[in-house]
């Protein structure tokens, strides 16, 4: 009668896995995340559904920096209403339609030495599948998140066959298995108690550090959103407009500016 300490258990295996199997492949994302962003460009970061959370867990966050770019649609990742209008059933839906992502993709100017983060556990779904293909098109480097694992055992749904590890050129694991779910309980025929979101909000957060010792290494200033319990109230405001100003700064060439 424990289930909430085999989740934790479950958990801390999942972060176990990614130490032990994934440090190569964060790695060499940090280092073509670094080059972008010293490049002036942008890492520009695209999830559905869930997976929106770690776009906000990248930037803007205490102890985060620009230099990150979400890329979020209302339409594929607002949850909150579950039924009845902008509900679930839509956003499920929309995930499915080609041609979204090259429809999103035309309101900015993207190139070198830009790149992308994608997220998905699944990698399957036709709107991440496509936003790869498109940053491909591009000749930008793509980086994927997902569960190996389960994209390995699902179907293809895009029209090309491909899934997003067939698009990325770095794919990295968030350490789940099939299905998500980590726990099962005695009596329940389905398990509960997802983990995906420990695992790619970890895999997030050591890139995002590798990034940064990568940048301070080439001189690159960091304006980094520091909390006012560590350096006053004061200096912390004056360190958010800093941050915000210079990802506005960044934004100004993706918009055309």
């Amino acid at each position: 009668m424990e289930a909430e300490l085999s989740y934790m258990d479950a958990a801390v295996e999942v972060l176990r896995r990614i130490q032990a199997t994934q440090m190569p492949v964060i790695r060499q994302a940090a280092d073509i995340f670094a080059d972008t962003i010293a490049g002036d460009g942008l890492v520009h970061m695209f999830g559905t559904g869930h997976s929106r959370m770690f776009l906000e867990e990248m930037y803007p966050r205490h102890g985060s920096f620009p230099g990150f770019h979400p890329i979020v649609e209302l339409s594929l990742t607002y949850h909150n209403q579950i039924v009845g209008a902008n509900g679930q059933r839509q956003a499920m839906f929309i995930e499915h339609i080609e041609g979204l992502a090259k429809t999103i993709l035309r309101n900015f100017v993207i190139s070198k030495p830009d790149s992308f983060l994608i997220y998905s556990n699944s990698g399957v779904n036709e709107v991440v599948v496509e936003m790869a293909l498109e940053a491909k098109a591009r000749d930008l480097p793509v980086v994927a998140v997902l569960s190996v694992a389960h994209c390995q055992a699902a179907d293809p749904k895009h029209s090309s066959g491909k899934k997003l590890t067939d698009a990325a050129d770095i794919v990295i694991d968030n350490g789940t298995p099939v299905g998500d779910a980590l726990v099962t309980i005695d009596g329940l025929a389905d398990p509960v108690g997802p983990g995906s979101t420990i695992g790619a909000a970890a895999v997030t957060n050591a890139i995002k550090c590798a990034v940064a010792e990568r940048l301070v290494a080439k001189g690159v200033p960091l304006y980094v959103l520091t909390s006012s319990a560590l350096i006053g109230s004061q200096a912390s405001a004056e360190q958010f407009d800093q941050s915000y100003d210079e990802y506005r700064r960044r934004l100004l060439r993706v918009y055309g500016g």
